[in-house]
């Protein structure tokens, strides 16, 4: 339930209103980039403010992500366009920030080393130390032996910006992010095992000539995606489901609300 109050404040938080340049600094690009992306469809058009200023929001954020990292995966353009629309015309936020991991899993980032200054441009505002750590609970960045320089995750900092303003403890996130870190390894541990009883023994036990063996060990590599592409489906379900629940009901009480409201049987 913890990951639900992370995402009820993604959704449910201070608007996000960017101008290019915000757009551009958030997304670590340059303004052309957005403006070319915005020319060949791939990003919505901006919402006309005064002085026709145009303003971009949240989807463009988490849209200009996605756009990247399908980029970094090798995709053209082309095929990012047709990626793109397939996605449901009501795609939240959440929805692309799912993709986007499901994207990432292939190639997950590596955390790039940061000055304040540059990971304040990046967040788009001046940032307090107890904004840092909260920063450092959810994992969108880690502190050095330099107190002004860190190491950001570039996947995940703007999605930690956004939560800074909601009322969570700091100890709720970093309970948060331990019971993620623990679950994670606790799955990944129980499926290496399945694997190896069910599948890797047997096949060892039935002496295949080497380079067989090394044929058995490539196609391995090709199953992490999918299972990762698995897993984070199951969530992304698991969690639509404990969504369907108002923030600080107990679980369950939202199914009794709907079966007490529901006219009796004749």
């Amino acid at each position: 339930m913890v990951s639900q109050w992370w995402c009820y404040g993604w959704e449910a938080g201070v608007e996000v209103r960017l101008t290019v340049d915000e757009l551009a600094a958030r997304a670590g690009v340059t303004v052309r980039t957005v403006r070319f992306y915005g020319t060949k469809g791939l990003l919505p058009p901006p919402v006309l403010g005064a002085r026709r200023v145009g303003w971009y929001g949240a989807e463009h954020l988490d849209r200009l992500g996605l756009i990247e990292e399908l980029q970094r995966q090798g995709l053209t353009l082309a095929a990012i366009e047709r990626y793109l629309a397939r996605l449901p015309e009501d795609s939240t936020p959440l929805d692309l920030a799912i993709h986007r991991a499901l994207v990432a899993s292939w190639t997950p980032e590596v955390p790039q080393e940061a000055g304040r200054e540059e990971v304040e441009r990046r967040a788009g505002r001046r940032l307090s130390e107890e904004q840092l750590d909260r920063l450092a609970a959810m994992g969108a960045l880690e502190r050095t032996a330099d107190p002004e320089v860190f190491r950001v995750d570039p996947g995940l900092l703007p999605l930690g910006v956004r939560i800074l303003d909601v009322p969570i403890p700091l100890e709720t996130l970093v309970a948060a992010r331990a019971v993620v870190v623990e679950h994670s390894r606790a799955t990944a541990r129980e499926l290496q095992r399945l694997f190896r009883e069910t599948v890797w023994r047997p096949y060892r036990e039935s002496e295949p000539a080497p380079d067989e063996v090394e044929r058995m060990k490539a196609l391995t590599d090709h199953i992490q995606p999918m299972v990762a592409q698995a897993l984070v489906t199951a969530f992304q379900k698991s969690l639509r489901e404990e969504l369907g629940e108002e923030p600080g009901e107990e679980p369950g009480e939202a199914a009794a609300d709907e079966e007490r409201a529901a006219p009796p049987e004749r």
